[in-house]
This record gives C-alpha cells, sequence and structure tokens, in this order.
C-alpha cells in the first residue's frame, strides 16, 4: 500500500505551536459596563508577552489600549477605562453608549498576533424591552388583542436587533447593521409611547 508523504515545509507547518485568539462579549443588561472575556485557546509550549486589548467607542477615532493578563475572564469595563467619562471616576459610573465597539487582542508581535470584533452593543435596546414589557398588561392567560399586537412588535424589534447584530458582528457591515439598530430603536421608541412605563 502506497503512502503519502506531505512536504517538509506542510509537515513543520503542521506541528508548530501556535495560539488561537479568541474573545466574547456578551450582551449585558447593566448600561455601565462593557464585558469582555478572553475565550483564548494558549499553547502551553508558546510564551505569552505583551498582551494588549484595544477598544474602539462608537464615535471615536482613537482606541484605548489596555494591558491584560492573558485568559483574563471577567474583564468590565467601565465609561473611566474607555476614557468615555473623565471625570468623577471611581465615584460614579455614566452608561456606556449602544454602538459598535471594535475590539482587538493582541500579543506579541502584536501587528501579527491578534484577534479583532466588531460588537453592537444593544444595551439601552434591551433595557427597554424590559421596561415595555413590565408596562404590559400579560397575564396567565391569551392576552387581549391589543396586548398580543405589542407582543408581535416586540418579537419583530428583537428579530431586527438581532439581525443588526449579525451585520455588525459576522457580515462585517458596520454601517448597515447600525442603520438596522436605529430603525429597530425608531419603533421600540414608539411602541414604548404606547404602553405606561
Amino acid at each position: 500500500m502506497k503512502g503519502y508523504l506531505s512536504s517538509p515545509f506542510l509537515l513543520k507547518k503542521e506541528i508548530m505551536a501556535k495560539h488561537i485568539l479568541s474573545l466574547e462579549v456578551p450582551d449585558t443588561l447593566n448600561d455601565c459596563i462593557l464585558r469582555v472575556i478572553d475565550t483564548t485557546l494558549y499553547d502551553p509550549k508558546v510564551l505569552v508577552d505583551c498582551p494588549y486589548l484595544d477598544v474602539l467607542g462608537p464615535g471615536f477615532t482613537c482606541a484605548v489600549r489596555l494591558d491584560v493578563e492573558p485568559g483574563f475572564s471577567n474583564l468590565n469595563l467601565t465609561a473611566c477605562d474607555l476614557e468615555i467619562q473623565t471625570t468623577d471616576c471611581g465615584i460614579r459610573n455614566n452608561s456606556l453608549p449602544d454602538g459598535v465597539y471594535v475590539i482587538k487582542y493582541s500579543i506579541a508581535p502584536n501587528e501579527y498576533v491578534y484577534a479583532e470584533y466588531n460588537h453592537l452593543r444593544i444595551t439601552k435596546a434591551l433595557n427597554k424591552i424590559n421596561e415595555v414589557l413590565c408596562g404590559l398588561d400579560v397575564a396567565t392567560c391569551d392576552p387581549i388583542p391589543d396586548t398580543k399586537e405589542k407582543l408581535k412588535e416586540i418579537r419583530l424589534i428583537e428579530m431586527l436587533l438581532k439581525a443588526a447584530k449579525a451585520k455588525v458582528e459576522y457580515c462585517h457591515k458596520p454601517g448597515l447593521g447600525m442603520d438596522i439598530y436605529t430603525y429597530a430603536m425608531k419603533r421600540l421608541d414608539k411602541l414604548a409611547c404606547t404602553v405606561c412605563l
């Protein structure tokens, strides 16, 4: 039986040790934090040096660079951390705006070893949906037609927000994602006006 021997270059490349950089940025209802979790697969044979997290907030042109420890699992960034808030840090926390955050995690050599993500923060929208739901007369029976229509509208808005996130985070179309987000928020504001909050 004949075997297949790959070229020495391919064999060397296959066994070369490396890290697989990865981050998770979960949605949160806390309007004062942006949570970032390191989900990197670190190769124990390779040194991890100079880990940085660069975060570019919506409407900003310069990213904030943060020193981090590899394997961070509970990094809760505030407006002060992101230099959106510059006064009263440690005394009060300002809300972080919804919008597109560009988050880049890198290790040495930082210009070559990095993972970069677009994250659409929708915290304000999620909290407003919860406020609208609190104002609806929902019980353990079939809702009245008006309430049922409002629930259908909320489901549509939730799907629009999900589509906006997909456009930003997976399709790499942040402009289109923000347009969808803005449209969803207009519908949500209109719905909120019809509900006693």
